[in-house]
């Protein structure tokens, strides 16, 4: 009897934190990869979201080659949990490559944010939004594939 609790309380626990759309995201502010803060606010239309490495490295070669500001176009935000990385990893190598990218990275170090969103291993987890609420959302593992979504949010917004 008590696995069969067990199991349910587990069950339950994994569904609390689905996010379904007209679900109303809180605001929060991180500071990004140059100690600058943001505060997640009504403007953003898209927030994506990588809770580890693969997740993050999809992001960046879908980005890779793309100008400076050309997340903030799109309205996009990007929001990496680093919170696994070792501090002196992060301090000594990590920041210092980020800091080069062309595009923003909200850093949550101490998964204070990041677990709110269910991204799984290597993916990246697009959430639609529109003033703060949820829309839809989708999950990205393919570079190509998020780099075409991307694209195509360049187009719905200009419309």
């Amino acid at each position: 009897m008590k696995i069969i609790t067990f199991l349910l309380l587990g069950l339950l626990s994994t569904t609390a934190l689905a996010l379904e759309p007209g679900e109303r995201l809180a605001p929060w502010t991180l500071l990004d990869q140059h100690d600058a803060p943001y505060t997640l606010n009504d403007q953003a239309r898209v927030l994506l979201v990588a809770r580890d490495m693969d997740g993050a490295k999809v992001v960046n070669a879908a980005l890779d080659g793309k100008p400076r500001g050309y997340l903030e176009q799109r309205q996009a935000v990007f929001l990496a949990d680093i919170s696994r990385m070792p501090g002196i990893i992060a301090s000594l190598f990590a920041l210092p490559k980020m800091r080069d990218y062309s595009y923003r990275i909200l850093l949550d170090r101490d998964a204070r944010i990041a677990p709110r969103y269910p991204a799984g291993e290597g993916e990246v987890l697009w959430l639609q939004l529109d003033g703060l609420q949820i829309v839809s959302q989708q999950v990205f593992s393919r570079a190509d594939d998020l780099r075409k979504a991307l694209e195509a949010q360049a187009s719905t917004d200009s419309q």
